[in-house]
């Protein structure tokens, strides 16, 4: 895409989208050949809840200004202002679907996250608890993990909220 662009080939409009939705098909190919992985099913609602609010808002993140701040990194409020990201921009009032977009504040990590990225974070680490205990564990146990790392990853959600 970026060599067509740089052609002439694709308009930058078309391009980006047009590129983000062949990722989009290739991770979800990738999703659906490891369906046996049930904690993939999380990465799945993550990247449909970022694309939906991705292409809801015409190929963009939507960043939260008052997250930036909140996070420490409210510099960048002007970088999005002046259009100086081409995957994400400044959170306003047309925005679609704004509690979709980046409005989490992550303080200790400099981060601003949105809830598709929180659930993309569970099913990795969901699914690098199921690879361990596939050997030989008894299904209680590798239940009563999962149970423990969904507890901690709300608890890890309810804190950023809170940030």
């Amino acid at each position: 895409m970026a060599y067509g662009t740089y052609r002439g080939l694709f308009a930058p409009e078309v391009a980006g989208p047009l590129a983000k939705l062949l990722v989009l098909l290739l991770v979800g190919y990738g999703l659906y050949q490891n369906r046996h992985l049930k904690s993939l099913y999380l990465v799945l609602l993550g990247l449909l809840l970022n694309a939906l609010v991705i292409f809801a808002n015409g190929g963009h993140m939507p960043v939260s200004p008052t997250a930036l701040h909140r996070a420490g990194i409210g510099e960048f409020a002007d970088l999005l202002r002046d259009k100086g990201d081409a995957v994400h921009a400044l959170l306003d009032e047309k925005t679609r679907l704004p509690f979709l977009g980046d409005v989490i504040p992550l303080p200790p990590l400099r981060k601003v996250v949105s809830p598709g990225d929180l659930f993309i974070l569970l099913g990795i680490a969901g699914m690098v608890v199921e690879g361990a205990l596939k050997g030989g564990i008894r299904l209680r146990r590798r239940a009563l993990a999962l149970r423990l790392l969904f507890y901690l990853a709300f608890v890890l959600a309810l804190l950023a909220l809170r940030g």
